[in-house]
């Protein structure tokens, strides 16, 4: 559902997958119509048609945020597994009202914050469960880019619920939740002075996790830097990559830098500020986050998996997101349990 820029690098993905065959594509636009003919499939501008006529095992929601809840109801209502792009909804009240349908139905929905799939964010969270960087004290995260003025031509990516708060930082808060736990109070600056759009070019975020550690993350779509994790991990199927990182993690016995994955400790336990650093290279196994996600997601169809990210858990990164929204909006500390309230 959907035959935009990321609902065609779906279709590419499903096509490429000998597990599955891609059997339709809805989407209002005409111009989708050429993306089903290049793929071989039927076309569909009712995506309830699609869904009833070709009965399928399971959908992916590629529409604009604000359709995600009304798409994925529709696959709840016909007992349909599907995958839903980020964020889950444009906001909370329309979130919560998917999670409470899939809970009562017992429908499969996986949430699309395909990182969470990607060897370096996987080992990353296998290292801070086991204990490796001690207690976990302070992160910091970037999110840098320069998106070109051709991208704004979608009028919602310029008006509240599109901004790069939900098209991109929810992507790094979710890292952040499955790699550190969740965060409990957040505090934001936000700006959008570059393009004076109603929604936010630039932000600057502190938080505070649950297990007590503290955070930072500096956000923006109008900053030229090699700083983010979709080119910085070469995992994007549409950006170069260019090594750098994006995340880094302190403990009180080391320190880790994502997704180079380089882990920085002293010798022994005894070493303190004074004694040098000793850096060891953490080795991934090559796997492509986008096809780990897809095969995840066809394992919860076989019913071999339970979603990696359920809808409640995509309605608590969301929650969060819009905390710092408030955060920035009102110039004071949220707690992210107030957007529950």
């Amino acid at each position: 559902m959907g035959a935009g820029l990321i609902g065609r690098e779906h279709a590419a993905l499903l096509r490429a997958n000998p597990r599955v065959e891609l059997v339709g594509i809805a989407d209002v636009s005409e111009a989708a119509q050429a993306v089903a003919d290049e793929f071989g499939v039927r076309f569909f501008t009712d995506m309830r048609e699609m869904l009833d006529q070709m009965r399928p095992d399971g959908a992916i929601i590629a529409l604009p945020n604000a359709l995600h809840v009304e798409a994925a109801l529709a696959c709840v209502e016909r007992m349909v597994p599907c995958l839903v792009e980020k964020p889950i909804a444009d906001s909370l009240d329309a979130a919560m009202r998917l999670v409470a349908a899939v809970e009562e139905a017992g429908v499969p929905v996986l949430i699309g914050h395909q990182r969470r799939y990607s060897p370096d964010i996987a080992k990353a969270r296998q290292v801070v469960r086991d204990g490796t960087l001690g207690r976990l004290v302070a992160i910091n995260a970037m999110w840098m880019t320069d998106k070109p003025a051709a991208y704004f031509d979608a009028a919602w990516r310029r008006l509240p619920g599109g901004g790069p708060l939900l098209i991109n930082l929810i992507h790094d808060i979710d890292c952040l939740r499955f790699i550190c736990g969740d965060i409990d109070e957040v505090m934001a600056f936000t700006s959008n002075a570059v393009r004076s759009f109603e929604v936010e070019d630039t932000a600057s975020v502190s938080v505070r996790f649950t297990g007590g550690a503290l955070g930072t993350l500096l956000m923006s779509d109008a900053a030229v830097s090699p700083f983010n994790w979709d080119t910085a991990a070469g995992q994007a199927l549409y950006f170069p990559h260019q090594p750098e990182n994006s995340y880094h993690l302190a403990g009180t016995k080391a320190a880790l830098s994502v997704p180079c994955m380089d882990l920085w400790r002293h010798e022994t336990e005894a070493g303190h500020w004074q004694h040098p650093l000793v850096r060891q290279h953490i080795t991934l196994d090559g796997s492509r986050a986008y096809e780990n996600q897809l095969n995840h997601f066809v394992d919860v169809i076989e019913g071999k998996a339970k979603p990696l990210i359920s809808a409640r858990d995509g309605a608590m990164t969301l929650a969060t997101v819009l905390a710092i929204a408030r955060a920035g909006r009102e110039g004071r500390t949220v707690a992210v349990s107030e957007m529950l309230t």
